[in-house]
C-alpha cells in the first residue's frame, strides 16, 4: 500500500495504490498553486476513500522534479514528514517519467515537456515503454531540437510545454498531446517497481531535483 504525491506543477495530485491498482485518487489543477492548502486535505480524503488509515501505508512515493520550486518543496516536505512519523521508506520518482506514462506506448519515443520560462521546457527522452534514454534537461526550443529522434521514428510530445513546441516543430513524425500535467494516477507502476527493488531515498537528506536555481521576479 503506497501513498503517491505529485505536486511538481499546478496539479495537486494524491493517490493510493495497492500494488499497481489505484484504489483512491484526488487531484485539482484548476486552483493554481494551492498545494499548501489542499495537499493534507487530499491525503485525508484518499485514505478515507480507500478505507485505510495512515498506519497501513508501507511507503510514500513523491515526484522529485523538475518542476515548480514551491510545489516540489511542499510535496517533498509532506512526504518526508509522513515517512519519518510512520517509520516507512520514501520513494522518489522523476517527474518527467511520471508525465511520460500518460503517453505510454503511443509512439517510438516519448518526450514529456514541462513548461519553464519563455521558449524553455524541462524535458527528457523516453522509449515507448517509458524507460529513460537520457536525463532531464532544460531545453531552449528551436527548430533543430529533438531532430535525432524525429528522424528515427514517431515521437509523442506530451505535457503543458507542448504548445510552445507546436509553433516551432513541423516534422511529420511529431505527435502532440498538449495540456497534460503530471498526475499521481501515473505513479503506481513506477512506485511499485522501486518498492520491490527497495530503491529508497534517505528521508533525512533527500532534496527535490529543481534542475535550475530558484529565481524571483525583479521589482520594476
Amino acid at each position: 500500500m503506497i501513498l503517491c504525491i505529485e505536486t511538481a506543477t499546478t496539479n495537486c495530485s494524491v493517490a493510493i495504490f495497492n500494488g499497481t491498482d489505484c484504489i483512491a485518487l484526488k487531484e485539482d489543477a484548476a486552483s493554481g498553486y494551492s498545494h499548501n492548502e489542499q495537499l493534507h486535505l487530499f491525503i485525508k480524503e484518499v485514505c478515507h476513500e480507500a478505507g485505510i488509515n495512515l498506519s497501513q501505508l508501507e511507503a510514500i512515493a513523491v515526484s522529485k522534479g523538475p518542476g515548480s520550486y514551491t510545489g516540489l518543496r511542499i510535496g517533498v516536505s509532506a512526504a518526508k514528514g509522513f515517512c519519518y512519523a510512520l517509520s516507512i521508506p520514501l520513494i522518489a520518482i522523476e517527474t518527467l517519467r511520471i508525465l511520460g506514462y500518460s503517453a505510454l506506448g503511443s509512439a517510438d519515443f516519448i518526450i514529456p515537456m514541462i513548461d519553464a520560462r519563455r521558449m524553455e521546457v524541462y524535458s527528457c527522452v523516453l522509449d515507448r515503454k517509458c524507460h529513460p534514454l537520457d536525463s532531464a534537461d532544460a531545453e531552449i526550443l528551436k527548430e533543430s531540437s529533438y531532430a535525432t529522434y524525429l528522424e528515427k521514428g514517431k515521437v509523442s510530445f506530451v505535457g503543458n510545454g507542448v504548445e510552445k513546441w507546436q509553433g516551432v516543430c513541423t516534422h511529420s513524425n511529431a505527435k502532440y498531446i498538449a495540456g497534460v500535467l503530471p498526475s499521481a494516477r501515473e505513479m503506481g507502476v513506477l512506485s511499485h517497481e522501486l518498492f520491490l527493488k527497495k530503491e529508497f531515498v534517505d528521508v533525512a537528506y533527500f532534496e527535490p531535483y529543481y534542475l535550475k536555481d530558484f529565481q524571483t521576479l525583479k521589482k520594476s
